[in-house]
């Protein structure tokens, strides 16, 4: 039973991303160097039930934000490589939960070389030129792929108009002197100020702890909260 406070979506997703091990704790390296209690790796969803439980949340997601924010688009957009499955199952989700809204909706996808042959290009599915397009990917960590499918969209004549995330790890960026104690953003909230876009996440930090009281270990849940503390974001 996890935390009333979350949506039932959410819970669902959070349910399924620990039941199939895509939600571990334990003792993880990050590229960062820091040492996290907890690993998320979208990657992981590659069974039939939980490709189906990730898909079906970020169509809420979407759904939601759509409701909330009023956020329309064309095209969903998954960067390669994790984002292409993201992206094709989530427009997949969404056509058959709003039919009325997202039957027509595509996706795409882009290549990490450009193919000389063929049809050639950097993109693979629906023609981007003056569509508006959300960006579908597992975690914002230092921004560096999202600014890149951002260029690669805009190159192509598309229009990004959010961008929707498994997980926010709430985590400020590293400083440049190395010093963890200073107040730092979040790669999430830079890409915001910088592009000015709507970023929307199934699932935050605060919720993997509202939720993990339930079942995680004592120990567990004081160095995930631990963690929050020492490396929570200003923004």
């Amino acid at each position: 039973m996890f935390s009333p406070s979350l949506s039932p979506y959410k819970a669902d997703f959070l349910k399924a991303a620990i039941g199939g091990g895509v939600l571990k704790f334990g003792s993880f390296e990050l590229k960062s160097k820091r040492i996290s209690p907890y690993f998320f790796n979208a990657g992981d969803f590659y069974r039939a039930d939980l490709l189906q439980a990730i898909s079906v949340a970020y169509a809420k997601a979407v759904i939601e934000a759509r409701e909330q924010t009023g956020l329309e688009f064309d095209i969903v957009f998954g960067p390669a490589y994790k984002g292409i499955p993201l992206a094709t199952a989530t427009t997949d989700k969404l056509a058959q939960l709003d039919p009325k809204t997202y039957g027509q909706i595509c996706y795409s996808f882009d290549r990490k070389e450009a193919k000389d042959h063929g049809e050639g290009g950097n993109i693979v599915g629906a023609p981007l030129k003056g569509k508006k397009v959300l960006i579908v990917d597992d975690v914002i960590t230092a921004g560096t792929a999202k600014r890149e499918a951002i260029a690669k969209i805009r190159k192509e004549g598309g229009i990004v108009v959010g961008i929707v995330v498994a997980l926010d790890r709430m985590e400020k960026l590293p400083s440049s002197d190395g010093d963890d104690s200073k107040p730092m953003p979040s790669a999430i909230g830079e890409i915001r100020k910088e592009y000015n876009l709507p970023i929307f996440a199934i699932l935050t930090l605060d919720d993997i702890i509202d939720g993990m009281k339930d079942f995680a270990s004592p120990d567990d849940v004081r160095r995930t909260e631990e963690y929050r503390q020492k490396f929570k974001a200003m923004d």
